[in-house]
């Protein structure tokens, strides 16, 4: 994620990270499964391949499930904060990836600036930027860095959370179906109001992947205010 946002991620966030993610993204697991299914779509089943993965702290949950899916994939992994890529590391380590991917503890823009890259991920990041330059940049830091056709897997909140009380309550239920007492739900609902700031709509996800360098995407997977995809880079300049 951005610089300016690794801030929110800090020690004692990061270590409930895996847990507090699966919560709030209902389907957070068929969401990973179904992005490394789609780039190997797109990439053709047993490819070989180089995929850049930005915001990659927490789990490292993109690469241990695309490499499962996908041996001859390498990956790099792309993180300012310390403690969420400390938690990365320790899943590699784990699965036994660290060979395979190589980590960069700093933003996509610390990168070489060349078309290195065959696949991007940019998975629960977008809307953690405040506002729509920081999230153009990101996205075009990324096109710059993967070759003309490359797909991207973007996942996200894309709507403003205020503007849908119905999904906003269903969210808040999901909580308390995993647990979580009336306090706390009231809390999560608070927090979420106010530390984000997500795309306000599905076409404003797609105008800033046009405005950054990406052809129009293809949506995959949606769940409350969760959206996932695939959305290929364009040719010409990012």
């Amino acid at each position: 994620m951005a610089q300016d946002a690794a801030g929110k991620f800090d020690a004692s966030r990061a270590g409930d990270y895996e847990q507090q993610s699966r919560i709030a993204l209902a389907g957070y697991e068929a969401c990973h499964e179904l992005a490394s299914c789609m780039l190997a779509a797109a990439l053709g089943s047993g490819s070989a391949a180089r995929v850049l993965v930005a915001g990659a702290g927490g789990g490292a949950k993109e690469i241990v499930t695309a490499a499962a899916l996908e041996p001859h994939w390498r990956f790099t992994a792309v993180d300012p904060s310390a403690p969420m890529m400390a938690l990365a590391r320790a899943r590699l380590e784990e699965n036994g990836l660290d060979a395979r991917t190589e980590v960069v503890l700093g933003t996509v823009d610390d990168l070489p600036d060349r078309e290195a890259f065959d696949a991007a991920t940019l998975i629960g990041v977008l809307h953690h930027l405040p506002g729509d330059a920081a999230k153009r940049a990101i996205l075009v830091a990324l096109a710059r860095r993967l070759r003309p056709g490359a797909p991207l897997i973007l996942a996200c909140n894309h709507q403003t959370y205020a503007s849908q009380p119905l999904l906003l309550a269903a969210w808040g239920e999901r909580w308390r179906q995993q647990g979580a007492g009336p306090e706390e739900v009231v809390a999560k609902r608070a927090k979420i109001l106010q530390g984000a700031d997500p795309p306000p709509s599905e076409q404003a996800v797609a105008d800033l992947l046009r405005e950054s360098g990406f052809a129009p995407p293809l949506r995959f997977f949606s769940s409350l205010f969760w959206g996932a995809w695939l959305a290929r880079r364009a040719p010409g300049p990012a």
